[in-house]
């Protein structure tokens, strides 16, 4: 009789703290396009993008046009230096080489990174070349990782190779369809274009309603965004636009998340 009531507690616990590690991780994640950190007062500020990131203390960080070692931003590696400043880790992807260093996307981040990579992403009529960061973000607590896309889309006119670029990074998360991923970044285009249209075959944004990014002064429409997939996984507790119109030329757009 005894050693079967040790069992019933033994399971009874077990069971207790199985329910414990199916609580929701909050996740705060930010995307912000930097202008290499010059404002739109000309003044190039690092420190300036720092405050602006720790202001909504995120855990994950997807930023565009960052440079690394160029000679228009003093030398300095910016992903590197801004992780030093908001004491984060961080992961660069260099798109283009640009006067003797290089220039792309980087993600900051609080969590542990496990494997990343730069997937260079569709080229159309020799435009400026852009990448997707891919990276695997460990968890705390679940034994699971968060997959990161971390991009900045063409600007032109013709939406080609934006669509082309959707496609691609669909492609990349289609092997993959139970993991949770968030897509955050440039994506120059409007949540009623066609690249959003096809980026929503396989991913939900985060806002259900737009929320104006640029022009960084008075914003009128949205092409900042964070987006989430499998749509069932995660609740959106809160997405918001930064009230700061001077560190870049875009405000950021924050998404608290919970991950269930």
């Amino acid at each position: 009789m005894l050693k079967q009531l040790f069992l019933v507690l033994a399971i009874l616990v077990s069971g207790s703290t199985l329910v414990a590690g199916q609580q929701p991780v909050r996740l705060r994640v930010l995307s912000y396009n930097i202008h290499h950190a010059q404002g739109v007062d000309g003044k190039l500020d690092l420190q300036r993008i720092a405050n602006v990131i720790l202001s909504v203390k995120p855990d994950v960080v997807a930023l565009q046009e960052v440079d690394q070692n160029t000679s228009r931003t003093g030398g300095v590696d910016q992903a590197a230096e801004l992780a030093k400043l908001t004491e984060m880790k961080s992961v660069f992807g260099a798109n283009i080489d640009l006067q003797g260093g290089h220039y792309g996307n980087a993600v900051l981040t609080r969590l542990p990174i496990g494997s990343h990579q730069n997937v260079l992403l569709p080229n159309v009529n020799h435009g400026e070349q852009r990448g997707v960061i891919q990276a695997d973000l460990k968890l705390p607590g679940s034994g699971q990782s968060l997959l990161l896309l971390a991009t900045h889309f063409d600007h032109r006119k013709d939406s080609s190779e934006r669509l082309q670029s959707a496609r691609k990074i669909n492609a990349l998360v289609a092997e993959r369809p139970d993991q949770p991923a968030l897509l955050a970044g440039d994506l120059n285009a409007t949540p009623d274009s066609q690249t959003l249209q096809a980026l929503q075959q396989q991913w939900t944004l985060a806002n259900e309603q737009p929320l104006a990014t640029i022009p960084v002064k008075e914003p009128v429409k949205q092409i900042d965004f964070i987006l989430l997939r499998p749509a069932e996984r995660w609740s959106v507790v809160e997405v918001k636009v930064l009230d700061e119109a001077v560190a870049s030329d875009h405000r950021a757009i924050l998404a608290v998340l919970e991950l269930k």
